[in-house]
């Protein structure tokens, strides 16, 4: 290796650690600031306590927060199944007409910014006269967090063995016990990946929330939205902590299953 490609290999690790490095940061002060052991926030932080994670727990906000939030991730992520692997299905393995512009069309909320979503999707929700404010938020959290399905769902589909499933039909299974017997099995880590990524960006989802949840259906951005706003004590970063904490489980698990790669359809 000349002298040339050493420097470019160093460059390149330097701009990837300093990328990582400002990704990274912020993530880092919260935790933090979560074990500060003074009543207002400190950085660097001065003792050492975790009695704001206490703290966080046994107030009722935060677990009814925490339950509405897991409600209505899960039922996102259930209806983001059910409407995306047909639609990946329809998209790798059956010849639509259009279907370049039909993909399109389904990744595109991956596209535009969310917070236009949840602007444009109240003003729907408001002019076709839907109050009920549950179902709002939960259509919208499908919207939202389908695309992901859709991708992780069609490259598990894109590797699946086709010959598979015909040797199934041709030795008479139906269509529906071919699909459950032998495909199924083949694109599990990609509809696993897709459900816990679904299930992620319903949870932590502010822009969408902000539009369309009021008082009484209060999910967990919002209560650290109200709280971040408010007093600002360590008690938000151990809130905030506690949602890292979740959000690198789900990246691990899926890496332990599926590998990100192939999740993210790389």
């Amino acid at each position: 290796m000349n002298g040339r490609a050493v420097a470019a290999s160093l460059a390149l690790r330097t701009v990837t650690g300093l990328t990582f490095l400002f990704i990274a940061a912020p993530l880092v002060v919260t935790m933090a600031l979560s074990i500060s052991d003074t009543r207002f926030v400190a950085f660097p932080p001065k003792g050492f306590t975790l009695s704001w994670f206490g703290n966080v727990v046994a107030n009722p906000d935060f677990r009814s927060s925490l339950y509405y939030s897991l409600w209505l991730a899960a039922s996102a992520t259930a209806g983001a199944l059910l409407l995306g692997m047909p639609a990946a299905l329809a998209l790798v393995r059956f010849q639509v007409k259009g279907s370049a512009a039909l993909r399109s069309l389904l990744l595109s909320p991956l596209v535009f910014p969310v917070l236009i979503t949840g602007l444009a999707l109240l003003q729907l929700f408001s002019m076709m006269g839907w109050q009920v404010v549950w179902r709002n938020l939960l259509i919208a959290h499908i919207l939202v967090t389908f695309p992901y399905v859709v991708r992780t769902v069609s490259a598990s589909l894109i590797l699946a063995d086709v010959t598979l499933e015909e040797a199934a039909r041709t030795l008479g299974a139906s269509r529906w016990r071919a699909f459950v017997r032998v495909t199924l099995p083949q694109i599990a880590p990609g509809v696993v990946a897709g459900a816990l990524f679904a299930f992620m960006v319903s949870f932590d989802n502010f822009p969408v929330s902000m539009w369309l949840a009021d008082a009484a259906n209060d999910p967990m951005p919002m209560f650290i939205y109200r709280h971040a706003t408010g007093v600002f004590d360590p008690s938000v970063a151990a809130t905030s902590t506690l949602m890292i904490g979740l959000a690198i489980v789900v990246v691990l698990a899926i890496e332990r299953l599926v590998g990100l790669k192939r999740a993210m359809g790389i």
